[in-house]
């Protein structure tokens, strides 16, 4: 099976960016991604899409509008952030906001899909692909809460999930390089930079076209060339300083929370044991008041809860 070099996809976003015309490359992954045709209208602006913020946090992003009129934020992260789940949260609803005019009814919320392709191991997890949404079950009955016909009719949409952000994670380095379905080539290109003669994914067969490197004009293969080299360098370069701080300090560090948490369970244990022996002693002292006042045994074990034996005890 024949193997051929095309430019990563990040390359592909800033072509995208560039070319405004022509947007079929991802129109297909995304097609391929939600499983039903899209579009893109537009390239939007934003802060996040800014090519000098690209650079600094080695990261791609492109906002785009479908024909649906839904906000699609495209991100590709190579460098390990442990707050990632906190940033496409604040991601997407820092657009929800932007999108809304002053004024206007929450209907006009914009809904919004976050897409994240990351190189690096997010979270606790064996798969590669994960989608999240907003879904609302009853804690009584497990039922879902449903939208009405008319809120149908007035959001055009069918569920609750329908209305709030939905995010899509790929786990690059999760993936086991086996093709199973069309997406799937869409994430072998992310993790190889190839495609295959035998995929058939939508926007591949453009991509084919437009995106081989050694059909680019050579001033831009050059650029693509030192881009591709000082990202590579960089991976090495943060795998480095991740193994070193590993063995450094992340094993002293995993040690001492270790040392902590023992000490404090140990200190917890310690204040129950005093506290069961303090109640007890309180016990002791109120049924021991109790036989003084010549209180019947079967009351006094109602008030303090001793059992018979321990106040029998008191009488010698």
């Amino acid at each position: 099976m024949m193997k051929q070099k095309f430019v990563s996809f990040d390359w592909v976003i800033k072509y995208m960016l560039r070319d405004k015309t022509n947007y079929v490359i991802v129109d297909g992954f995304l097609s391929e991604l939600l499983k039903q045709p899209i579009q893109i209208q537009e390239i939007l602006e934003s802060e996040s899409n800014k090519s000098t913020r690209d650079d600094k946090y080695n990261r791609v992003d492109a906002l785009v509008k479908n024909q649906h009129g839904e906000l699609i934020l495209i991100e590709l992260q190579y460098k390990t952030e442990y707050d990632f789940f906190h940033r496409i949260l604040y991601g997407t609803s820092k657009l929800i906001t932007e999108y809304l005019k002053e004024g206007e009814a929450y209907t006009q919320i914009k809904k919004v899909i976050s897409v994240s392709i990351v190189y690096f191991d997010l979270g606790e997890g064996d798969d590669y692909l994960y989608h999240g949404t907003t879904n609302f079950r009853g804690l009584h009955r497990n039922d879902h809460l449903q939208l009405t016909k008319a809120q149908k009719h007035l959001y055009h949409c069918q569920t609750p999930a329908d209305i709030y952000p939905e995010y899509y994670l790929i786990k690059i380095e999760k993936f086991a390089d086996k093709v199973n379905d069309t997406l799937d080539e869409w994430v072998y290109f992310f993790k190889n930079e190839t495609i295959l003669d035998s995929f058939s994914a939508q926007g591949l067969k453009e991509a084919k076209d437009k995106l081989n490197v050694l059909k680019l004009p050579d001033e831009e293969r050059q650029v693509y060339q030192r881009y591709s080299e000082n990202r590579h360098y960089q991976k090495s370069m943060e795998e480095s300083e991740h193994w070193e701080v590993f063995f450094q300090g992340e094993e002293a560090g995993y040690q001492r929370a270790v040392q902590i948490l023992e000490k404090a369970e140990a200190e917890k244990r310690a204040a129950l044991e005093k506290a069961e022996k303090t109640e007890i002693t309180t016990k002791l002292q109120t049924a021991k008041k109790m036989l003084q006042a010549k209180i019947e045994i079967a009351i006094i074990m109602q008030v303090t809860g001793l059992d018979k034996a321990s106040i029998e005890k008191l009488q010698k």
